[in-house]
C-alpha cells in the first residue's frame, strides 16, 4: 500500500501528551487533507475459494499496494464481509451490488484454458472496485480481462485504472466516467 502519512492522529496525541505535562493544550484542527488520506477499508471474504485463497489474497494485496483510497481487508472472524469470493466451475464473474460490495466467482474454466489466477482476482476484484471491462485490450489493462490471452500474466492495474479506483473512493460524489453502474453482473 502507498506511504499515508496520519498528522490529525499525531497531533491529538502530542496535545493529551502535553496537556498530561501541565502545560496547556489545544487540539489541532483536522484538515481536509487528513480525512482524504484515510482510506476506506472494504472486506473480503475468501473462505470459499478453495485452491485459489493465496491468489485472492495476492489480488487484493495489489490493489493495496496500487491505490490509497480503499484497503482490501480480510473480514474477522463473525464480520460480515463487504466482498464475498468463491470458487466455481464457471468463468471468472463479478455480482456488484454497490461500490465496494458484491460477489466474486473465480472460475475454474478460464483456470483451465490457462488463464492466470491471480490476474483474474485482481481484475474480478476491480469491477467490485467500480472498474468496467475494457476489452479488447492490451495486457498493460487489468480490465482487458481474458481479451489479452492466456500468455498475459499482468495482476497490476495500469495508471489510469488506478487513478479511476482513487476517483471512485476518493470522496467525489460523482462516479467517474465508465464507472460500472450498481447492481451489476459482469461475466469475464
Amino acid at each position: 500500500m502507498h506511504v499515508r502519512t496520519v498528522t490529525g492522529g499525531l497531533a491529538a496525541t502530542v496535545a493529551v501528551t502535553f496537556s498530561l505535562m501541565g502545560g496547556q493544550a489545544s487540539a489541532a484542527p483536522s484538515t481536509a487533507s487528513d480525512s482524504a488520506l484515510a482510506a476506506r477499508v472494504v472486506t473480503y471474504d475468501a473462505s470459499g475459494t478453495a485452491e485459489f485463497r493465496s491468489a485472492v489474497d495476492r489480488g487484493a494485496a495489489i490493489w493495496n499496494e496500487s491505490v490509497d483510497a480503499v484497503e482490501l481487508r480480510p473480514a474477522a472472524a463473525g464480520q460480515r464481509a463487504n466482498i464475498r469470493v468463491l470458487a466455481d466451475n464457471g468463468w471468472p464473474r463479478a455480482i456488484t451490488t454497490s461500490l465496494g460490495n458484491g460477489t466474486v466467482y473465480i472460475g475454474r474454466q478460464a483456470v483451465t484454458e490457462g488463464h492466470n489466477t491471480i490476474r483474474i482476482s485482481s481484475h474480478e476484484l476491480g469491477h467490485i472496485l467500480g472498474l468496467p471491462d475494457r476489452k479488447p485490450g492490451p495486457c498493460s489493462s487489468l480490465m482487458s480481462g481474458s481479451s489479452a490471452g492466456t500468455t498475459c500474466t499482468n495482476p497490476y492495474p495500469n495508471t489510469a485504472e488506478k487513478a479511476e479506483v482513487e476517483g471512485n473512493f476518493g470522496g467525489a460524489l460523482a462516479p467517474t466516467a465508465g464507472a460500472v453502474p450498481f447492481p451489476v453482473t459482469t461475466v469475464d
